[in-house]
């Protein structure tokens, strides 16, 4: 068996794939309430901003029927349903210990969700992904969270190392790419530009596995019983 390769930093975060999804309804408090019980050390959401300004978590970004869906930005606080928290709800319920990895699909929702963290004081533990680099580098003087490249290998035109020292340079901290562009080679491209290198889609044993020998930083995964158990085999004085 070859070496497992060492991560960036001492664990690997374990994010919670809009909560504990496997096993509760997506993106809701209750989903984030039972990531925290099955030992997530991490949380992801995706975050829209409403007509009103406010930063609510939700996947698709949208509310109502199949036939009459209507973008959230378009709809007040008030008019969501139920399910759907606000950033600022899920500070109150989940606390502010855990990292928290927002993908950011709508750009609007920056500024308020940026708000929102500092004024929990979880500006630092705040991770916003976004699959624009460009984008990324225009928000870095603006918060002190740390940005995300989500994108995938095919995507990398110029390849990993040309990517990797434009991050770097640019100050964006992390890239983010799913489960099949991984190796423990393309890691430690990232790694040599102490760059953090994030694999999502995780959701069997041996995939977590392959990713923690590997040297991966972050892994996402629905199923977070599987992921809490895998980090705490790989890792069980930290």
């Amino acid at each position: 068996m070859p070496p497992r390769l060492a991560p960036l930093l001492d664990r690997p975060i374990g994010f919670a794939h809009r909560g504990a999804r496997a096993h509760a309804p997506e993106n809701t408090i209750e989903a984030f309430e039972l990531a925290v019980k099955l030992g997530a050390t991490g949380m992801e959401s995706d975050v829209w901003v409403t007509a009103d300004g406010v930063p609510v978590l939700d996947h698709d970004g949208t509310v109502g029927g199949s036939l009459r869906k209507k973008p959230i930005g378009t709809v007040s606080r008030a008019a969501l349903p139920e399910h759907i928290p606000t950033l600022e709800e899920y500070y109150d319920r989940i606390g502010t210990a855990l990292p928290l990895s927002l993908d950011l699909k709508d750009p609007l929702a920056f500024t308020a969700a940026v708000a929102i963290a500092r004024n929990a004081g979880a500006e630092d533990r705040l991770w916003i992904c976004h699959p624009r680099h460009e984008q990324l580098t225009e928000w870095r003087h603006q918060t002190s969270a740390r940005l995300v490249d989500s994108t995938r290998l095919k995507n990398l035109k110029h390849g990993p190392e040309r990517r990797a020292d434009l991050l770097r340079n640019a100050g964006i901290d992390a890239i983010n790419m799913r489960l099949p562009d991984w190796s423990g080679g393309m890691i430690a491209i990232f790694h040599r530009f102490d760059r953090y290198a994030f694999g999502w889609d995780a959701q069997h044993p041996r995939q977590i596995a392959g990713l923690i020998d590997s040297g991966i930083d972050g892994i996402f995964s629905d199923h977070v019983d599987r992921l809490a158990e895998s980090l705490n085999q790989f890792f069980p004085d930290s």
